[in-house]
C-alpha cells in the first residue's frame, strides 16, 4: 500500500506512468492498472486520514465474489516456472505459451512477465555489486553448445563455448573450445588475455573443475596448471560461492596447493 500511495502522489504531482514506474522499480502497465483502480475508486491524493492501509486495499482490490487475496484467473506454478527459466533456451515466452494452452482464459503475456517478477524478488534477494576498471574478469562455460560442421566430411561436431566478461564495463570476450578440459581451459583464457591486451586485478570463474580442484567457501583449491597460469600472468583467482552467485571478494588471492 505504501507503493501505491507514492503513485498516487506522483501522479497528482504531473509525473507519467513511465516514469513512476521507473522510479519505483516496477512495469508500467502495472502503475496504469493501479492508477486506474484508484480513478474508479474515486481516490486522489493527499488520502483523508480515514483511509488507512486496509480500507485502502479493500476499495482498490475488493471485488463482489471474490475472496480477498485471491486471484480470479488460473494461477501459474511459479516455483515450476522459476525452475524451468534456469534450464537453457528457456524464456518467459515458451513459459506463458505453455500456460496459456493450459488455461485459455489465463493472463496476457505482459500481466503473467509482471507476476512472474513480482515472485522472483520475494524469492531472490539481491546484493548489487560495485566494479572498478580492471578489477576482475568473470569466465565460464555457457552450458550450450554450437554446432561445427567440418566442410570436408559433413559431419558435425559440438563446441563448447567459454564466456568471458569484464565486471565493471561488462565487455564480453567467447570462443568455441572443443572441450572444458584443462587444456582448453587455460587456452582460452590466454587468448582472452591476449584480446583484452591485458589482465585483470582477479578472475572469478564459477568452480569448474578445469580451473578449481576442491570447491570451498573458505579455502579453495586451485588445479595446479590454472594456479601455475595465474602466477606466470601475477593475477590472483576468485572462484564464485558456491551458491552460484559471484563472491564479493576484497582482493583474495587464492594460495596455490603447492610449495612456491
Amino acid at each position: 500500500m505504501r507503493q501505491i500511495k507514492q503513485m498516487l502522489r506522483l501522479a497528482r504531482d504531473g509525473v507519467g506512468s513511465r516514469e513512476i514506474g521507473r522510479t519505483l522499480g516496477i512495469a508500467r502497465s502495472t502503475v496504469q492498472d493501479n492508477l486506474a483502480r484508484a480513478s474508479a475508486a474515486g481516490l486522489t491524493w493527499p488520502l483523508g486520514p480515514e483511509v488507512t492501509d486496509a480500507v485502502l486495499e479493500q476499495r482498490l482490490f475488493a471485488r463482489t465474489g471474490v475472496k480477498q487475496g485471491m486471484r480470479r484467473l488460473p494461477e501459474p506454478d511459479w516455483p515450476s516456472i522459476v525452475r524451468e527459466m534456469r534450464r537453457p533456451g528457456v524464456n518467459l515466452t515458451v513459459l506463458w505459451e505453455e500456460y496459456r494452452e493450459t488455461h485459455p482464459e489465463g493472463y496476457g503475456y505482459s500481466r503473467f512477465c509482471d507476476l512472474y517478477r513480482e515472485f522472483e524478488r520475494r524469492l531472490t534477494p539481491v546484493m548489487r555489486q560495485h566494479h572498478a576498471a580492471g578489477d576482475k574478469v568473470f569466465v565460464d562455460y555457457s552450458g550450450k553448445k554450437v554446432g561445427i560442421v567440418d566442410p570436408a566430411t559433413g559431419i558435425v561436431r559440438e563446441a563448447e563455448i567459454f564466456v568471458a566478461v569484464l565486471g565493471a564495463s561488462s565487455l564480453t570476450y567467447a570462443e568455441a573450445t572443443w572441450t572444458q578440459t584443462l587444456p582448453d581451459w587455460i587456452g582460452a583464457h590466454v587468448r582472452l588475455f591476449r584480446f583484452l591486451g591485458g589482465v585483470p586485478r582477479l578472475v572469478v570463474p564459477d568452480n569448474l573443475k578445469s580451473g578449481v580442484h576442491k570447491a570451498s567457501f573458505y579455502d579453495p583449491e586451485l588445479n595446479r596448471s590454472y594456479g601455475m597460469m595465474a602466477e606466470h600472468y601475477g593475477i590472483g583467482v576468485l572462484p564464485a560461492g558456491l551458491s552460484g552467485i559471484p563472491c564479493a571478494g576484497g582482493g583474495l588471492n587464492i594460495r596455490p596447493p603447492w610449495p612456491v
